[in-house]
């Protein structure tokens, strides 16, 4: 897909990139760079420090992995030994895989020579959730580039298997997030690993005060670039935006047919817990939807497996956790649903900019429970989209059809029951938000399941046909511990109890 970028903007070979990266990129429909490359490249292919601010979806990765590759494969003092010479620290994992695709098919076409012997250039990836042996045996192998997360970075950089010593470019990207996750503590012990000679490059959507305080520790004399005006929103002007006040009991009714809008594609519903990620998702599943689910009680090759899935169209809606909202990099998302609302107005930022991204627009719909009421004020107040009272809003109401251009005969269902991915734990729990809800037990199953360990139906003599009394009462009791009631016990041991016909008749 090519970026629709203006015809005025220079190709990056004339900003002075090789020939191999330009052609790598053009073969992936790439030939303008966007604002922030355009004003990047320049600085740090002359080796500058700089930190880089622009909005999510527009194209960070670029400005500092294109500078880089170009970098260390034409410097001639410092041939690819295969010790690291460009380490990039991210903060999620998925962010890890998809700065290393990017760089992988950017750098397809270079070369590192040593020793008079040619090889291809090598990104290595490590992060957590997987096993050591095969990221230490990439590394043994030769890497040029590292893509890491600060914890795999620092453990296998204190046992040896990681050197920091010959790198010449360091890239610390999404700071913002790395902060919010408390990775700070880590990049400063990777920090003082690193040569103190050496470029550095920070990027982040927004700049707290901690991350300029840290750009100030380990930069010299950085160049802060923005690639929009000061005034600019903070959100995609190309990304409509939606919140309405909604049920929790009606949400999945919502989603389901808002999912069958006009126009719709790839789509991203976003959740605070990883329980309700998991329960939407088997939900939607249920509806008949091709929904998968990237949250923290997956393994990794699950969030991998469902990543995957939604990159390559098997399934075109994905729920998840803040934690995968900075790792998917999708330029056709079409829709973002915040099925809850964000802890934050960067969060919501974050999450939105999953859509409207490469030119293209794009729809965000938050549903705003009532409880949800005072933080939703407080987003709205930060980033000024004067909706601070969104309007009440059911799965049947008139303006959500018009509005988000749902066809009217839409349901909330739209076929048979699919299999979602990752566990169904629990999720079916409550058809509401609440994810610590206890399940009420049906007591009439519970009776007659077992007793002292043993199947309830043994204890009646053959000869004794069932009573009203054998069964559990029908209605449904104060106590959902499932215990039997007391008439039920008593009834229960009286029959247990009888007395055989001999003793029945008394004495002699």
């Amino acid at each position: 897909m090519t970026p629709v970028t203006p015809h005025t903007s220079p190709s990056f070979a004339e900003l002075g990139v090789r020939e191999e990266i330009v052609r790598a990129l053009s073969e992936s429909g790439i030939e303008h760079p966007f604002a922030i490359q355009e004003l990047t490249l320049p600085l740090a292919l002359a080796g500058d420090d700089l930190i880089g601010q622009a909005r999510t979806g527009m194209g960070k990765t670029f400005a500092f992995g294109v500078p880089l590759l170009h970098g260390m494969t034409t410097d001639s003092e410092r041939p690819l030994s295969g010790i690291p010479r460009a380490l990039i620290v991210v903060p999620t994992r998925e962010l890890c895989l998809q700065v290393h695709g990017d760089l992988t098919e950017a750098s397809k076409y270079l070369v590192a020579e040593h020793d008079g012997k040619s090889r291809p250039l090598s990104v290595v990836a490590i992060y957590g959730g997987r096993p050591y042996e095969p990221q230490i045996d990439s590394l043994q192998k030769g890497a040029d580039v590292v893509v890491g997360t600060p914890g795999r970075l620092l453990d296998l950089a204190q046992q040896g298997h990681l050197q920091l010593g010959g790198l010449s470019t360091l890239v610390l990207d999404e700071a913002d997030e790395m902060l919010d996750l408390g990775f700070l503590p880590d990049i400063e012990r990777i920090l003082k690993q690193i040569p103190t000679k050496r470029q550095a490059m920070l990027f982040s959507a927004t700049m707290p005060d901690p991350i300029i305080t840290l750009a100030r520790t380990f930069m010299n004399q950085p160049t802060h670039i923005r690639a929009e005006a000061p005034q600019s929103s903070a959100t995609h002007d190309t990304t409509e935006q939606f919140a309405y006040r909604a049920h929790a009991l009606d949400k999945v009714e919502m989603v389901g047919r808002i999912l069958q809008a006009h126009g719709r594609g790839a789509t991203m519903i976003f959740t605070r817990t990883k329980r309700t990620a998991q329960k939407v998702a088997d939900e939607l599943a249920e509806r008949g939807f091709k929904v998968g689910a990237v949250h923290g009680d997956l393994g990794q090759a699950a969030r991998e497996k469902a990543l995957t899935a939604f990159r390559t169209s098997e399934v075109d809606v994905l729920v998840a956790t803040d934690v995968a909202a900075r790792g998917i990099d999708i330029d056709d998302i079409t829709h973002v649903i915040n099925y809850q609302i964000p802890e934050d107005e960067q969060a919501y930022v974050h999450r939105i900019g999953r859509t409207g991204r490469a030119g293209k627009t794009g729809i965000a719909v938050t549903l705003v429970d009532w409880d949800e009421l005072p933080r939703w004020t407080m987003i709205d107040k930060a980033l000024g989209l004067d909706t601070p009272d969104p309007a009440e809003t059911y799965s049947n109401s008139p303006h959500l059809y018009t509005e988000l251009n749902i066809p009217t005969d839409a349901t909330g269902k739209i076929g048979p029951a699919r299999a979602s991915s990752g566990p169904r734990k629990e999720s079916r729990r409550s058809s509401s938000d609440g994810d610590n809800k206890p399940a009420s037990r049906n007591s009439n199953r519970s009776r007659r399941r077992t007793r002292g360990g043993n199947a309830t139906g043994k204890r009646l003599e053959a000869s004794e046909p069932s009573t009203p009394t054998s069964a559990a009462p029908s209605g449904n009791s104060d106590d959902n511990s499932g215990a039997p009631s007391e008439a039920a016990r008593s009834g229960r041991r009286r029959r247990r109890r009888r007395p055989s016909k001999t003793a029945a008749a008394g004495p002699s």
